[in-house]
């Protein structure tokens, strides 16, 4: 992953796209201009839970390393039970993020919704309104979206760039359109 970080270098930021809001009378507004970026400077605490920056090839390069249980390329990055145990839902006595939550922290739904180490995964298609049980996955602020559905085996990677992220449902519409033109 090349250009993967919390930051893009200067030598890059020719190919950081801006990110836009959406305004009450559905016009865009630029809310992050590339080369006067904020991401344009390393920070001064990176922080884990939010602020990467990434492309959507190294992207794929991540989700096919996670459907291949660790190994890219032949080799291994993480260990495939520890991958399980990351993706498999940790909230006590079996409960979803609907049963467990307090407040809203997220753009993933919560009824239907386990968390595991750095993932939510669907755990019931239909308390969750969506279809891929058995999947995981995580959205960024912008509005992307990647998941890994091992049952199906694939992985998909949206990107766009659009705060905040619940402006529209792309990540619902999509994974209808994906899983309703899958054919048994």
């Amino acid at each position: 992953m090349q250009d993967t970080a919390f930051w893009v270098p200067e030598d890059k930021l020719d190919r950081f796209a801006a990110n836009y809001g959406r305004g009450r009378d559905k016009s865009l507004k630029l809310l992050d201009d590339p080369q006067t970026s904020k991401y344009g400077k390393a920070p001064s605490f990176p922080s884990g839970g939010g602020g990467l920056v990434s492309t959507t090839l190294d992207y794929a390069k991540f989700c096919e390393m996670l459907r291949q249980k660790g190994s890219y390329n032949g080799k291994e990055i993480i260990g495939s039970r520890t991958l399980a145990l990351m993706t498999k839902n940790h909230i006590t006595e079996g409960r979803d993020l609907g049963q467990a939550a307090i407040g809203s922290f997220s753009e993933t739904a919560y009824d239907g919704v386990g968390f595991g180490l750095g993932f939510a995964s669907t755990l019931d298609e239909v308390s969750s309104g969506t279809i891929g049980a058995g999947d995981y996955y995580w959205g960024g602020a912008a509005s992307t979206i990647f998941w890994v559905d091992p049952v199906e085996d694939l992985y998909v990677v949206f990107m766009t760039q659009l705060m905040p992220s619940g402006t529209f449902n792309f990540r619902g519409q999509l994974k209808n359109i994906i899983y309703g033109a899958i054919n048994d």
